[in-house]
């Protein structure tokens, strides 16, 4: 049973440098995703004065008026702006949505382009220059940056599980990516009560890449206790997500964490998820089932993901796909 309320102590989560070699930033991601789920990666590649940039901008966007915010809400692909507690990641524990307001943004897809036709696929929903100049430029440029290292951390992660390098790759031609700039309010949670930051959760994807501010906040669980992931300058945070777990039949773990705010700050924290083509198959690797019968049925990345959102996401209303 994992408890809600229990005090927390700093976690064991442990710093990649990306300047080894491959195999040895390979055993050390290892290591990561068969322990916590979580590491942390430095010498990471992505410029500082991007992610400065695209943090300018984001903290720009979520200062504007809400009825500027309020023109760009969420479409049934989930493109755009999700209000103050429109989420909730935890419903069976929480009293009310997140403490949190953001944004998503994909892929930009033409609107008549045969791929749009997926659910999930389309154009973004972007402020205008006139609005936030500066601001798509800035994100599309982050978004690049995180893009490129998100592959780099695949090429790792199939090292690690000793299949060749590009393994994974073949999932990706066509990924589901979205970035999620967030903003949380100065709201104190209060697990107790069942208000937090963010619910708990698992990552619906593969792999999520996370930038923070200074503010504490993260939280995993390990041991059925909650522990604190302390933002370390000049890093990002890297998890795993469900289904890198079901493809190794739990061998690596997507690990539930959630976000708790103790300090009566705003925080400001982006993510990247990197998840496979929408139309691909999710089933345990034939090496991480021998002698261990798989622990999840067979899946797509689209299903999974359009699942999850039914679930958490009070605005979102989009389509849905069968099983």
């Amino acid at each position: 049973m994992v408890s809600t309320t229990a005090n927390s102590t700093d976690a064991e989560v442990h710093v990649v440098d990306l300047l080894l070699s491959d195999k040895e930033a390979a055993a050390a991601i290892l290591h990561a995703c068969i322990t916590t789920g979580f590491f942390y990666v430095a010498n990471h590649g992505v410029p500082e004065r991007v992610i400065e940039e695209h943090w300018l901008q984001s903290r720009a966007f979520f200062n504007l008026p809400i009825t500027n915010k309020l023109s760009l809400l969420a479409d049934s692909n989930n493109r755009g702006y999700t209000p103050m507690a429109e989420e909730t990641l935890d419903p069976e524990h929480q009293s009310q949505g997140d403490t949190k307001e953001g944004l998503y943004f994909g892929r930009d897809l033409p609107a008549d382009c045969e791929e749009a036709k997926l659910p999930l696929h389309g154009p973004n929903q972007w402020p205008s220059e006139a609005l936030l100049p500066g601001y798509k430029a800035a994100m599309e440029t982050y978004m690049a940056a995180v893009h490129g290292l998100s592959n780099r951390l695949l090429l790792l992660i199939a090292i690690a599980l000793q299949l060749p390098s590009d393994f994974f790759l073949q999932f990706y031609d066509k990924p589901m990516m979205y970035l999620r700039p967030l903003h949380y309010s100065p709201q104190v949670s209060l697990p107790e009560e069942g208000v937090y930051g963010a619910g708990a959760h698992t990552d619906y994807g593969a792999l999520t890449v996370l930038a923070t501010d200074d503010s504490p906040g993260l939280q995993i669980n390990t041991g059925g206790q909650w522990h604190h992931v302390k933002p370390i300058p000049g890093t990002f945070i890297i998890n795993l997500g469900d289904m890198l777990e079901r493809w190794t039949n739990g061998y690596f773990r997507s690990t539930l964490h959630r976000v708790v705010n103790n300090v009566g700050k705003e925080r400001y924290s982006t993510a990247f998820f990197y998840d496979p083509n929408f139309t691909a198959r999710v089933e345990c690797l034939p090496q991480c089932c021998k002698g261990n019968p798989p622990k999840y049925p067979p899946t797509t990345s689209g299903q999974h993901v359009l699942d999850k959102y039914a679930m958490t996401h009070a605005g979102y209303n989009g389509p849905s796909i069968g099983a």
